[in-house]
């Protein structure tokens, strides 16, 4: 895609975010989106095929820039605690940050169609993967109890960092997203190891930019 053309992608993306998280995604007209980033509502169309389509590309864009930051801050360490440490704070900076987009990920999608779903489902099955690779790596060099199942565990670990980030949401950030990390983390890190190999949560982790 030209840069140009990249650039207007990008743009549309935003306006639809703020548009979405504002009106809900029933609420939320081509023509406003259009008009929220500056542009003709056919133009809309140039890039995208209806608003499902908008909703669909929203997640899979942000959610495929995340996927694809992740692994080089996982890779700053070897320990799989410590990865899991980092997957949870960055989990929750990156919403944190873009509250618009918090609202459009946890909510709005939840309340979407069943082809919205099937449209999103390759690409969270990718982060699943990211999630299960440490979970697995765990286990191999016998960080994670050895009677773990991977896929089980990812679930649980997924399903925490959802379940806490939608709460929030819903609390229209009454307090920060952020200081919930160590505790999400040393519920799940306990329930992963050995307790002789229990690993605490790392106390030099700060935001990162």
């Amino acid at each position: 895609m030209p840069k140009r053309t990249r650039e207007k992608y990008r743009v549309i993306i935003e306006a639809a975010i703020r548009v979405i998280a504002d009106n809900g995604y029933h609420g939320s007209q081509v023509s406003k989106i259009a008009r929220e980033a500056g542009v003709a509502e056919g133009t809309i169309y140039l890039y995208f095929e209806n608003k499902e389509d908008i909703l669909i590309s929203i997640f899979r864009n942000k959610l495929g820039e995340f996927i694809a930051a992740a692994p080089q801050k996982l890779n700053g360490s070897e320990n799989p605690f410590e990865q899991l440490a980092y997957l949870i704070y960055l989990h929750f900076y990156r919403l944190e940050n873009n509250p618009k987009l918090a609202h459009v990920l946890q909510i709005e999608l939840r309340q979407s169609e069943k082809s919205i779903r099937k449209g999103i489902a390759e690409v969270i099955k990718e982060y699943y993967r990211l999630i299960e690779n440490i979970v697995v790596d765990g286990i191999k060099r016998g960080y994670f109890r050895p009677d773990l199942d991977p896929k089980i565990t990812r679930k649980i670990i997924f399903g925490s960092m959802d379940e806490v980030a939608t709460c929030w949401v819903l609390s229209t950030h009454h307090y920060d997203l952020l200081t919930l990390t160590e505790q999400v983390y040393e519920a799940l890190a306990r329930s992963l190891s050995r307790e002789e190999d229990y690993t605490p949560f790392p106390p030099g982790l700060r935001p990162v930019q």
